[in-house]
């Protein structure tokens, strides 16, 4: 897994890390407190620092001198080659997300078809953005990061929050490509029948993507155009409807059916199931509950990209 210089630093002063996972090559979270320190950064890669909850007595270092003006909700974009230094005064709890210069430059490629002359990131410091918080709100700060099955849904906020940063924080700013179709009906098959073949594995947004030969971007709404679903959501439904079969016609144990559903626990297969159907999956497999619903195209749910 590549090392990014912010993590490292961090890791050396006073902040403790509650949770880290790396969602590509070039993309990494890490979820962090501090309080009573000091730290400079000046890093080879792009940093976007969510805070979750706290951060007024936090001090960032300006040529006019020490400001604060953080708290629950802000952010700090501190784009790749820009010296930050701060002052932390009182305990705060942050998310941050690390992205590669290159990775970003893939990213505008791939969405508007052409190459940027460069991309650069405008930093910015205790901002509010409404959209930014309701991304890392909504899918980062509800998923258990450390499961596999939450991958795609991890992967798909963190590609909406770089994109969001590309559109309204960049040199680039271009108007994002209207997506009007769906996908075509053979990619369709294709991309159904791979996520049946590969529900144990980990998928991330850019796997299916590339499978589909297509940006994330382009790729997560188009399937929305014809399945009526999010990518993230379809996978969920899909590993629940394989579960149940499992349940209801071998004798495989739990933690067995949990791994082959792409789950990592048979407790946290168990936590799901019983949030999508209201009860334990011992009870479905002695025959208390009724058959749970298969996954339709009819099925609609919130933006998730």
């Amino acid at each position: 897994m590549k090392t990014y210089q912010a993590f490292d630093t961090l890791q050396r002063h006073r902040a403790r890390l509650h949770n880290s996972v790396a969602l590509a090559a070039d993309i990494q979270l890490a979820a962090w407190s501090n309080e009573c320190d000091r730290v400079t950064q000046l890093c080879d890669h792009h940093t976007l620092s969510l805070y979750t909850h706290q951060g007024q007595h936090t001090w960032h270092r300006t040529p006019g001198g020490w400001k604060n003006g953080g708290g629950t909700d802000r952010f700090c974009l501190m784009p790749a080659e820009s010296e930050s230094s701060w002052d932390i005064r009182g305990a705060f709890t942050f998310v941050h997300l690390y992205c590669t210069d290159a990775h970003l430059r893939d990213l505008a490629e791939k969405i508007w078809d052409r190459s940027p002359r460069s991309v650069t990131l405008e930093e910015r410091i205790f901002a509010e953005d409404d959209r930014i918080t309701q991304l890392y709100r909504q899918f980062l700060l509800s998923a258990d990061w450390q499961q596999q099955a939450s991958q795609l849904m991890l992967s798909s906020a963190a590609s909406l929050l770089l994109i969001h940063l590309l559109q309204h924080y960049s040199s680039v700013q271009w108007r994002l490509p209207a997506v009007r179709g769906g996908l075509a009906p053979a990619i369709q098959r294709q991309i159904i029948a791979w996520i049946d073949d590969h529900l144990a594995e980990p998928l991330t947004l850019k796997s299916l993507a590339d499978r589909a030969g297509l940006s994330e971007y382009h790729f997560a709404r188009m399937f929305r155009h014809s399945m009526h679903i999010a990518p993230h959501q379809y996978v969920m439904q899909r590993r629940m409807v394989r579960a149940g079969d499992l349940l209801r016609n071998s004798r495989l144990p739990l933690t067995e059916i949990a791994l082959l559903c792409g789950f990592s626990s048979a407790s946290h297969f168990s936590h799901r199931f019983r949030l999508q159907h209201g009860v334990p999956p011992s009870r479905l497999r002695a025959g208390e509950a009724g058959s749970p619903p298969t996954a339709t195209r009819s099925c609609r749910a919130g933006d998730s990209g």
